[in-house]
């Protein structure tokens, strides 16, 4: 990525936000390479959106991705053929790479969009106005380091921290408002389904925001812009669908995990008293189909809690008439 380094930082919110993005080079080596390096810019979040390294007009998407009635989807395409530069005129990001002959020309940034592009050179054409700041003082750096001929190796370990500190510093906000969505562990019940964990409320995310902002979070001197366009953007991407649906069912297991830890240390001789027997089944069930999902592992619950679960549910099968225990054909 040496010839767009003055550009990593508009690269990282295409990435991110999961725009639609076409690499147009000279080798099929050149344009993967490279639409394997932008789905990892965003590391450790997971790039979502669908990506082809190598794309033909021999997919069985060609039409799909050529068609210009619908808008330019999700995708990163790496292309060589030079008829997708008529093609995919109508996507909106496209960067033209340099021949793949090791020179490492500097790529500019040309403000229009691909349908305009009248000549091959060199470049990133695109309308996007990125809603951050460059951080000039790692570009520079960067610089530096090509013109002092800087082994790539230290090169790509500069890089690769700045981008996974700006990563970071871009979840952390959102990782700590969604560990806000778990309701008080006094809420939950050994005898009530486990509660579910807040609604995501995008306007209270944002007020959290001026206490526990990106900016305060980046060790350096931070990058200002408009960060709140930016998540704005960033919700509407495949990133965020994928990574909230992946939080929330984490704070969903553990919700289920804590109310199976009260239930096992809850007394159920005594529940039992006065039951109603439809009550007693319903709880021996629910118990039974617990204790399964916690042997397949889909609720993280520790050994000593499966145990102490089965222990629980012994002491009201015990507890009850034989015609009723014949019914749920427990012994």
């Amino acid at each position: 990525m040496q010839s767009l380094l003055s550009h990593i930082h508009l690269l990282w919110e295409l990435v991110i936000t999961s725009e639609p993005i076409v690499i147009m080079a000279s080798s099929p080596a050149h344009c993967s390479s490279m639409v394997l390096a932008l789905t990892r810019i965003i590391h450790p979040l997971q790039y979502c959106g669908d990506y082809r390294p190598y794309f033909t007009i021999h997919d069985k998407e060609f039409k799909q991705f050529t068609s210009t009635i619908k808008r330019a989807p999700p995708v990163i395409l790496g292309v060589t053929n030079p008829f997708f530069a008529k093609t995919l005129h109508h996507w909106p990001h496209t960067i033209r790479l340099n021949d793949d002959t090791g020179s490492v020309q500097r790529c500019k940034l040309k403000k229009t969009v691909p349908a305009k592009i009248i000549d091959y050179n060199p470049g990133i054409y695109t309308l996007y106005k990125p809603f951050l700041q460059k951080d000039k003082n790692i570009i520079k750096n960067l610089r530096m380091g090509v013109s002092s001929n800087r082994p790539y190796e230290a090169q790509s370990a500069l890089l690769k921290r700045h981008l996974v500190e700006l990563t970071h510093s871009f979840m952390i906000p959102l990782e700590r408002y969604i560990a806000s969505l778990m309701p008080l562990q006094k809420n939950i019940s050994p005898f009530k389904a486990a509660p579910k964990p807040l609604p995501f409320d995008p306007e209270r995310f944002f007020m959290t925001l001026e206490s526990v902002g990106p900016q305060l979070t980046l060790s350096n001197t931070g990058i200002k812009g408009d960060w709140v366009g930016l998540y704005k953007k960033f919700f509407r991407s495949p990133n965020f669908k994928n990574w909230f649906n992946t939080r929330y069912t984490e704070l969903t297991l553990k919700l289920q995990a804590l109310q199976l830890e009260a239930l096992s240390k809850a007394d159920l001789k005594d529940w039992l008293q006065g039951r109603p027997e439809v009550e007693v089944i319903d709880m021996v069930l629910t118990m039974k189909n617990k204790i399964s999902k916690c042997d397949q592992h889909d609720i993280p619950v520790s050994e000593d809690v499966k145990k102490h679960l089965s222990q629980r549910l012994n002491d009201i099968i015990c507890a009850l008439p034989d015609d009723l225990r014949n019914i749920l054909n427990v012994s």
